[in-house]
């Protein structure tokens, strides 16, 4: 693919960008890193309170890449097969079957919402699970495929009681984990709060141009976008080193206020983990008009990419979003980064 197809397709991406903060507003990171999880096929977990726009933001998303959008409430009496089919009582009298969320776009499934998944017994995650690794479904004697899927969960973080904790193989599983909070900018929250046109999202996400990009070819064109964006011995020098701090946080003398280091961190993140970095990395580069990754598209990633696949010790767990956000941040801090006059190469 031509350096002019790359930056046609980067200003397809920075209009979806443009069109989605204009209704999603003060959310400008979080759409920035949802771009990167689409360009990069990777599948993402969002953390945020109820009524922060998290729906939203996905069904804006989907207009803007087409495809089919779906989405399931996760409850403490949803069974696997409610994901993939529903049996009623017709008109005639008689059981009926018909396709569940999972089935009912069929291969043009483009996003799948499952919200609160940790109110879903883990059953209904080890089915999940695997559509998200193998991306098919055998069901009515039948393979299904939804090879332009991707999944977004949302974990409800406040309420504890039915729930089951969404194990770490299974968090490794997402590519990342995006936090959505209220903005806290004074004129933001006055319009979310007073501006009609927030309050009626079907209208709101309808004012979006639809099919800015084409869902059914972003998985071709994000193979091109590996490809093209290169990672220097130096590059890769530094993320190894990123990863084993994430192991041994000690030995690169990173400290979290009121944690025995010697005791946080059961396991670091994973090789699976560390792929998906640099995955995001190189997408983080190309939205950026760069062909090869700077110490910066690292950073840019890192947090949402590695916190979620972190295992502490139980008696940290109670602690885990605010311990993550300040062990990577002094982990960032404390290994050496590269000069990235060294290696950064723009696009003609």
């Amino acid at each position: 693919m031509s350096d002019h197809q790359l930056a046609d397709w980067r200003n397809h991406a920075q209009t979806l960008e443009t069109a989605i903060n204009k209704v999603v507003v003060g959310q400008e990171s979080p759409i920035r890193l949802i771009t990167t999880a689409i360009f990069s096929r990777g599948h993402v977990l969002l953390e945020g309170d109820v009524g922060v726009g998290k729906t939203t933001l996905l069904r804006a998303f989907t207009r803007c890449i087409g495809g089919g959008y779906q989405r399931i409430e996760g409850t403490i009496d949803l069974m696997p097969n409610d994901l993939v089919y529903h049996t009623y009582l017709g008109e005639d009298g008689k059981p009926h079957v018909s396709p569940g969320p999972l089935l009912m776009s069929g291969e043009n499934l483009s996003v799948f919402f499952f919200n609160e998944i940790n109110r879903a017994r883990p059953q209904v995650h080890s089915l999940l699970l695997r559509v998200m690794a193998e991306r098919t479904l055998s069901a009515f004697n039948k393979e299904h495929h939804f090879p332009h899927m991707l999944v977004f969960a949302d974990r409800n973080q406040v309420e504890k009681e039915e729930t089951f904790e969404i194990p770490s193989a299974a968090r490794d599983r997402f590519m990342m984990e995006i936090p959505i909070v209220v903005p806290d900018d004074d004129v933001i929250m006055e319009s979310l709060a007073f501006d009609t046109k927030f309050h009626n999202v079907d209208a709101l996400v309808e004012t979006l141009p639809e099919n800015v990009l084409q869902f059914d070819q972003l998985n071709a064109f994000s193979n091109v976008i590996q490809s093209s964006v290169e990672a220097s011995p130096t590059l890769r020098h530094y993320a190894l080193n990123l990863w084993r701090a994430t192991k041994t946080p000690t030995a690169y003398g990173v400290k979290v206020s009121g944690v025995d280091m010697n005791r946080l961190v059961l396991s670091g993140a994973s090789p699976r983990g560390m792929s998906m970095m640099l995955r995001a990395a190189r997408v983080n580069a190309w939205l950026n008009n760069r062909e090869s990754v700077l110490p910066e598209d690292i950073h840019a990633v890192f947090h949402s990419t590695v916190a979620h696949r972190l295992v502490f010790s139980p008696v940290y767990e109670m602690r885990r979003t605010e311990i993550a956000r300040e062990l990577l941040t002094g982990i960032v801090n404390a290994v050496a980064a590269p000069k990235s006059q060294a290696f950064a190469i723009k696009y003609a």
